[in-house]
């Protein structure tokens, strides 16, 4: 049993205890605004990019708010290529993706969360009470999920997929804990670590804690729209934040010791970073999204996804907004060429 599950079977199961700033209004079928400190005119065409495009990795792709289309859809790729697809209703929006070892998905939805089997049949299920949202999700295991539930209260829970218990709820703090108003923006990812604390990201609060099994306060630190957040295996701890599109590194004192700003890689500016990922060769993956950006027809322009390495050298940049592979805004993706299982923690994403 690896610690990552010990971690989890050890919790005490005692009840206790946007689109983050998002700029767009709660309507997921409404134009979004533009984010308070990004608002392009012009969104120039970016050199060319490094790396072998779609051939670069296998991996999974899912993203929200892709306002062209009638409904959302995630993908997975291989060999250069979309292999497989799933569309969701335009009245939800992808969020978080992961998938299994045994090939399924699970997913958040907004209204909700999801388990896809690749035959695409739903074998688990969760349906977020009206006035909430739940856009993360972490496979813990192949039996168990967790979620973070916005709404008042906002929840944090472990959730047994078979039965549907509620193996472990913590309520978490909010900005405006009872303005309806404020429920979209309040979390956007939380993980659980390897020792089984939570590490929440407070969108609307600006800070990263990380909580134990009982929600007591453990650690923090300040971190603006925080969208994506990760403890990496050298204890420090990666975020992404979507004001100003930034990515940085801090350690358990809190200060940061690597950090990439919206104009650090020449020729590919940062917009709005949804998720961020450790890669075991050191190098940081980054969903770029653009939905934000009114007129569309600039998003051809953004690029979804960058690997960069330490010393902040992209060697990787995706930029697919064509047809046949027209991924749509990027929000999370998993590379499926790294090792290890995420359900048992062991990818830094």
């Amino acid at each position: 049993m690896s610690r990552f599950i010990a971690a989890l079977l050890a919790l005490s199961f005692q009840t206790t205890l946007a689109r983050a700033q998002e700029p767009a209004a709660a309507d997921p079928t409404a134009t979004p605004a533009p984010a308070p400190t990004v608002t392009p005119t012009a969104i120039p065409e970016p050199p060319p990019l490094p790396g072998k495009g779609l051939a670069q990795h296998p991996f999974l792709y899912c993203g929200e708010w892709d306002t062209r289309r009638p409904g959302e859809t995630m993908y997975v790729v291989r060999d250069g290529k979309i292999t497989w697809s799933y569309t969701i209703s335009d009245k939800e929006e992808y969020g978080d993706c992961h998938m299994l070892s045994n090939g399924n998905i699970v997913f958040s939805r907004k209204t909700g969360a999801s388990e896809v089997t690749p035959d695409k049949k739903i074998i688990w299920n969760y349906d977020a009470p009206p006035g909430t949202e739940v856009h993360t999700t972490q496979p813990l295991g192949k039996d168990r999920v967790m979620i973070v539930q916005n709404g008042i209260p906002a929840k944090l829970m472990v959730i047994e997929k078979e039965s549907g218990k509620v193996e472990k709820e913590l309520l978490l703090d909010t900005k405006n804990p009872e303005d309806p108003k404020s429920v979209h923006g309040q979390f956007r990812r939380a993980r659980v670590t390897k020792e089984g604390t939570f590490l929440v990201g407070h969108l609307n609060k600006g800070e990263v804690v990380e909580y134990d099994k009982d929600g007591k306060k453990l650690w923090s630190v300040p971190a603006p729209s925080v969208w994506s957040v990760v403890r990496l295996k050298n204890g420090n701890t990666l975020i992404g934040g979507n004001q100003n599109g930034y990515v940085r590194e801090v350690n358990p004192k809190g200060e940061i010791v690597w950090e990439l700003n919206k104009d650090d890689l020449p020729g590919y500016p940062l917009y709005v970073v949804q998720e961020v990922s450790r890669l075991e060769n050191g190098n940081t993956l980054i969903g770029n999204w653009s939905g934000f950006i009114r007129d569309k027809s600039q998003w051809n322009n953004v690029v979804q996804i960058l690997e960069v390495t330490p010393d902040k050298k992209v060697v990787w940049g995706l930029r697919e907004w064509r047809d046949p592979n027209d991924l749509g805004p990027a929000s999370a993706i998993q590379l499926l060429d790294e090792k290890g299982n995420d359900e048992d923690g062991d990818l830094q994403r």
